[in-house]
């Protein structure tokens, strides 16, 4: 019989962060993924470690950033000496081109310590990111952000979470929770049942399915988000740019990714020609010598969208034993470290640095 301290239903980004810190508080625990970790959004974003645009969301959010900010070095330094894979983690800077908010940016940057610089010539704006088109001129520099490979990074945290002695379940969607007298006892997979008598639902996208057998109807659900990646050559791009909900990221090798799009069409992750077209056009729009470097690759991952998008990182209200970590949205890689150190802290029951109460569920 499989009998863990703690199941997570969700082997993705959140999923093996979750783990990762519940088994190094000496818990025995289980992955249960449905297809491959790793592979739905947490590979298909871009790995910015900002959310995009960040004063546009709630102190909730930039909460969770910030603390993840502040981890990522130590925790991609550790999970690299595990692993033997490099996450790339680098200080690219994001550069944003759309400065008609420009007066909420600087107010957010202040209130959070956040070094921005607000440029106002073209000349320095080419000084910042040489490779921008010439009728560029303005923009907001935020010189201290950075990004991962996040493909990497979700190669890494695996095999250095199952190093640590996770096991981990791949190819084996839940059937149904295991419920008796309102208290969570494990998963139903089709191999058999998996105990444990705390269940962490870290199912991004397909989270509110999971738990609608709960009587839950969580507002979790699926954006699709297309990108592309050029066969480019280093110095191409140099810097993260952003534009009109558009992102160019320079990767380590000189490949370009550029994303994405947001559609609300279910569970549908076929691309579309459309959507290529669109993000290529931007990108040579933004940094024109990427016409000379094929589309190498196109993908698309559903993103779990919540309302206002501050993810769900709680007790079920009226189950015992389970626990909530999903709709982190486009900023899963930003939010993901800080997001799981408070859910292991509830799941612990021990005092949490982050006040839990943006992220609990309400029923009113």
């Amino acid at each position: 019989m499989n009998q863990f301290d703690v199941v997570v239903v969700g082997g993705g980004l959140i999923g093996m962060l979750s783990a990762r810190e519940l088994r190094q508080a000496g818990l025995s625990v289980a992955i249960i993924e449905r297809n491959e970790a790793g592979r739905e959004s947490s590979w298909a974003g871009g790995g910015i470690l900002s959310p995009l645009y960040p004063w546009r969301y709630t102190d909730a959010v930039t909460v969770l950033a910030r603390r993840s900010q502040q981890v990522y070095p130590a925790l991609v330094d550790s999970i690299q000496q595990q692993s033997g894979i490099d996450p790339q983690l680098q200080r690219s800077g994001l550069l944003v081109l759309d400065t008609d908010e420009r007066q909420q940016a600087q107010s957010w940057a202040m209130k959070w310590d956040v070094s921005l610089e607000v440029v106002g010539t073209a000349e320095r704006l080419h000084k910042i990111e040489a490779g921008l088109a010439e009728a560029q001129s303005e923009g907001l520099w935020f010189p201290d952000v950075a990004q991962v490979r996040n493909p990497r990074l979700a190669q890494s945290l695996k095999k250095s979470i199952v190093k640590q002695g996770v096991k981990l379940f791949e190819s084996s969607p839940v059937e149904h929770l295991i419920i008796k007298n309102n208290t969570v006892q494990g998963v139903q997979v089709a191999a058999g049942a998996i105990y444990a008598p705390k269940i962490v639902i870290a199912g991004g996208a397909w989270s509110a399915g999971l738990l609608a057998e709960t009587g839950l109807e969580l507002p979790v659900k699926p954006i699709r988000g297309q990108m592309i990646l050029f066969k480019a050559e280093p110095g191409i791009v140099s810097r993260i740019v952003l534009s009109q909900d558009r992102y160019v990221i320079p990767r380590r090798d000189g490949r370009v990714l550029v994303g994405s799009t947001l559609e609300d069409v279910g569970f549908e992750k076929q691309t579309t020609e459309q959507a290529k077209d669109e993000l290529c056009a931007e990108a040579i729009r933004l940094i024109p010598d990427l016409e000379q470097y094929p589309v190498e690759h196109h993908w698309a991952g559903l993103r779990p969208a919540t309302p206002e998008g501050i993810p769900y990182i709680c007790n079920h209200p009226k189950i015992s034993g389970l626990f909530i970590n999903t709709g982190h949205y486009r900023n899963g890689v930003v939010l993901g470290p800080a997001s799981c150190q408070l859910l292991r802290s509830l799941v612990l029951g021990e005092s949490p640095e982050i006040d839990p109460a943006p992220y609990a569920i309400s029923l009113n």
